[in-house]
């Protein structure tokens, strides 16, 4: 093995990070914040990859990305997916909870490494909710209400204890969304 064979490993990684994340219907900026591609580079990805098949089933969104936090807490069933979507977030090590206040701290990850694990938490939502109420769009910004603005942190519940995104600047009854959703049955 030479020196010189692991010399596009890093270029590799960026390649696949946008090819997997165009799979998920990543908008061009959130893709470009990741990788460091250019537009058109990410474009001639799509084209190349994913715009020529006959059943093509991959849609390219235009536009800037979600940035409202209403998705996340307009209901309960939305505020529970959130809340496991947040858990996954802290399971694959893309942020960890800060203090007993439960404000979360982004993990210091290199771009490429930090969109290769939101989308491992985004693939492992999908699997848990047969119906996914939430994109990956919406996923980014969930991680970035949690993290660079810090609109949503984790709640604790009154009735069980467990955690829940809940919205800063809104009233909070304390009591998450799985106990709402039990208490309506």
């Amino acid at each position: 093995m030479r020196i010189t064979d692991n010399r596009y490993a890093g270029e590799m990684s960026k390649f696949n990070l946008a090819v997997r994340m165009i799979g998920h219907e990543a908008r061009t900026g959130t893709i470009r914040a990741c990788t460091g591609f250019s537009e058109d580079r990410i474009r001639k990805i799509y084209a190349t990859y994913f715009k020529s098949g006959k059943d093509n089933q991959v849609k390219r969104r235009r536009g800037k990305s979600p940035t409202q936090i209403a998705a996340f807490i307009s209901s309960s069933g939305r505020q529970s997916e959130a809340t496991v979507l947040a858990c996954l977030f802290l399971y694959c090590g893309v942020m960890r909870l800060n203090d007993a206040e439960g404000t979360v701290v982004r993990k210091h990850l290199d771009p490429v490494g930090l969109g290769e694990r939101i989308c491992d938490a985004f693939e492992t939502y999908r699997s848990v909710h047969p119906n996914p109420g939430l994109c990956f769009e919406r996923t980014w910004n969930l991680f970035n209400a949690l993290t660079r603005e810090q609109e949503l942190f984790f709640a604790a519940c009154a009735d069980c204890g467990g955690p829940y995104i809940q919205d800063r600047y809104a009233l909070d009854y304390q009591r998450c969304p799985f106990c709402e959703i039990k208490q309506g049955d």
